[in-house]
């Protein structure tokens, strides 16, 4: 049986690959940042009080054979650290290099590293690939880059494999952030001036993550491969509150404002980079990581924003 160290075991992501990984019957490891009882035959937590450059994985990475790196610093919208840029690379770059020495030294045969499209931009018009340069924009996205750097250079005289996936925005049950947002604003039913964006952004639903996932474990030629990773359906800002209405048995009054004036109105307020973000494009090809690994997203988008409206009507109601 494979044994599996997970890091960030209880965050978002996380708590939707877990289920998983546990009907596969791996024997897994999970950190946690206090004391908790084993409470599956499968799962057993290992207490990391925090996971920095400094964090003792000695214990944790016994008898492992794949590790999959989740924790990390999010990226933070009107982030108020002091040196964003120092606190990013500390968690996301320090600490992976510190957890990727040790897996080397302890035999682990490989390392699943959850970057980010951020390790590469933003926006952009064009469509990215795994050979686009990468041209990050925010402390967060320079520090995964550094992080999948470090990666590939400490593994390269070793044995080693590694795998890095780069998602652009993630969207589920549970979901925090940009999303839930969002979600709230389209249950709100108030005309939201957003009808003048024309962009394109690549979504990808947890679920279709967590198969992605699953498929690098075992997968022979997910070795010492970096993927871009979507559900292969690009929406524009307009349609996914569309799609998202519709889901909650509504019809969104959408405003054409163009997202010139848009800027004009959030600069004053703060919000330039939450209107970047909701009308730019940002859209990926997962085209390799189709052909390389034979995957295919099991959840249409249509089906994982459902799944995801459904869950924010019930939980938050």
């Amino acid at each position: 049986m494979k044994s599996i160290l997970i890091t960030g075991a209880t965050g978002f992501i996380g708590s939707h690959l877990l289920p998983q990984l546990e009907q596969n019957n791996f024997s897994l490891k999970i950190t946690t940042r206090q004391s908790s009882p084993q409470t599956s035959q499968h799962v057993t937590p290992i207490q990391i009080n925090n996971i920095d450059e400094t964090t003792d994985w000695s214990k944790a990475l016994i008898g492992v054979d794949c590790v999959i790196h989740l924790a990390a610093r999010a990226h933070i919208l009107q982030d108020t650290s002091t040196d964003p840029e120092t606190a990013f690379y500390q968690t996301n770059t320090a600490a992976t290099a510190n957890l990727v020495k040790p897996a080397i030294a302890q035999g682990v045969k490989h390392f699943i590293f959850m970057s980010s499209i951020g390790a590469m931009a933003t926006t952009s018009e064009q469509i990215l690939t795994e050979t686009f340069p990468c041209q990050p924009d925010t402390p967060y996205g320079r520090s995964k880059l550094k992080a999948e750097q470090a990666l590939k250079e400490l593994c390269e005289n070793s044995t080693m494999t590694w795998t890095i996936l780069r998602p652009p925005l993630i969207y589920g049950p549970n979901n925090p952030g940009n999303m839930e947002r969002l979600l709230k604003l389209v249950k709100t039913g108030l005309p939201l001036p957003l009808g003048g964006i024309n962009n394109h952004r690549s979504l990808l639903y947890v679920g279709n993550l967590v198969n992605a996932i699953t498929t690098c474990i075992s997968h022979p030629k997910a070795k010492n491969q970096t993927f871009l990773i979507s559900d292969g359906e690009d929406l524009s800002t307009p349609s996914l509150i569309n799609q998202l209405g519709k889901a909650m048995g509504k019809s969104p009054m959408l405003i054409p404002i163009t997202p010139q004036f848009l800027t004009v109105i959030a600069k004053p307020l703060g919000k330039e980079d939450t209107i970047k973000r909701l009308a730019g494009s940002l859209t990926v090809d997962n085209n390799k990581i189709r052909t390389t690994l034979d995957w295919n997203p099991p959840f249409s988008v249509t089906e994982g924003l459902q799944h995801t409206v459904d869950w924010f009507i019930k939980s938050k109601p």
